[in-house]
């Protein structure tokens, strides 16, 4: 059984950061693909942050690129999703997802993720 569990949320004000962990169990971090994606009230899932199974390749969306790291601890089977100089756009709930077949690239289609975990709430005051 595959579980995933988010932690690391909560309210910053504009310019804050945040780490977010997602810790798995059940499948390696290694060897699948991660992402990470959020989404807002009223709006569709979006993708932010990908490490592809088996390598350290990594993917951010142009929303984030510069100011989120996503990385990968493989001792504590791990996900990270560093966040920094948060805007009060970057607001959501944050998922964790795994993908289904090993050492994928990650992906921005969140069909292709197999596992989610139940999300973790960021709040961004200006």
């Amino acid at each position: 059984q595959v579980q995933l569990v988010e932690s690391g949320g909560g309210s910053v004000q504009t310019g804050g950061s945040l780490r977010l962990s997602c810790a798995a169990s059940g499948r390696t971090v290694l060897m699948y693909a991660m992402a990470w994606f959020r989404q807002a009230p009223g709006k569709e899932r979006e993708f932010v942050s990908s490490i592809s199974g088996g390598s350290s390749r990594t993917d951010h969306a142009d929303s984030v690129k510069g100011r989120f790291t996503i990385s990968r601890d493989n001792a504590k089977n791990t996900v990270y999703l560093q966040m920094d100089n948060l805007n009060p756009e970057d607001a959501a709930v944050y998922y964790c997802a795994q993908h289904g077949v090993r050492f994928r690239s990650g992906s921005r289609d969140p069909r292709e993720y197999t596992y989610w975990g139940q999300g973790t709430q960021v709040t961004v005051s200006s």
